[in-house]
């Protein structure tokens, strides 16, 4: 586990507390781990959930699928990214999403009763854990409004301008990585990639932005964001 030290210490869940803490925190949280290859499932919707992941390696992505079939890309999970919060904060706790593995990934699983309840010894890293998760949880709010606000746009120039500002946000930083390809950009944005590569081209032609696979940059923040007025 102490591999993935400074993984867990750049977690959310583990904010303000002391690397010296962290192992008798784990101990006390009765976590455990487990591996993944790319393409296997975490669980689906519809499944009952009794633990909160955290991705200690590779990568994974939050999907929903509707009746038709259709699956649609909600968020994806990088290393010290954290899942199933909020499902587990729920009466029935029954996933309406599902958690797929992107590349080969360890998770870190935490039994949610461990969290929700305080430990008999009033660990002070303990209280910390449990602050720590009603952040997580309002920050979750936040992103999902986010979502929200990013699927009621209409024109693709929106779509583009609003993803990369939020990236940008979560970056700190006019210059950052993004985690989805193309494709899954696409998908992320429910918009043709075709068109989606074409407007993105555009936007470097005119300076506002300039990419190189993974990679962007805001050349012109102003400007981008008038793309949302």
């Amino acid at each position: 586990m102490f591999q993935h030290t400074d993984v867990l210490l750049k977690c959310a869940l583990f904010k303000n507390i002391n690397e010296k803490d962290l192992g008798h925190l784990l101990k006390c949280l009765d976590t455990y781990t487990k591996s993944y290859k790319s393409g296997e499932y975490v669980f689906f919707a519809g499944n009952e959930v009794n633990y909160i992941g955290v991705i200690l390696s590779g990568s994974a992505e939050i999907i929903k699928e509707n009746l038709a079939g259709s699956v649609h890309i909600m968020a994806f999970l990088d290393p010290s990214h954290i899942f199933a919060e909020g499902i587990v904060c729920t009466r029935e706790r029954i996933s309406p999403v599902t958690i797929r593995v992107k590349e080969d990934a360890t998770i870190l699983f935490i039994p949610y009763g461990r969290i929700t309840k305080s430990c008999g010894n009033s660990c002070d890293f303990h209280n910390q854990l449990v602050q720590n998760m009603m952040m997580i949880l309002g920050e979750k709010n936040f992103s999902l409004n986010t979502k929200i606000e990013l699927l009621t746009l209409k024109g693709m120039r929106e779509k583009i301008a609003s993803f990369l500002l939020n990236e940008s946000r979560i970056h700190k930083s006019l210059t950052f990585q993004i985690t989805p390809n193309r494709n899954e950009m696409a998908e992320y944005l429910n918009v043709s990639r075709t068109s989606m590569c074409r407007e993105l081209a555009r936007l470097k032609e005119e300076k506002i932005i300039d990419y190189y696979q993974k990679s962007f940059k805001i050349l012109d923040a102003d400007a981008l964001r008038e793309c949302l007025m």
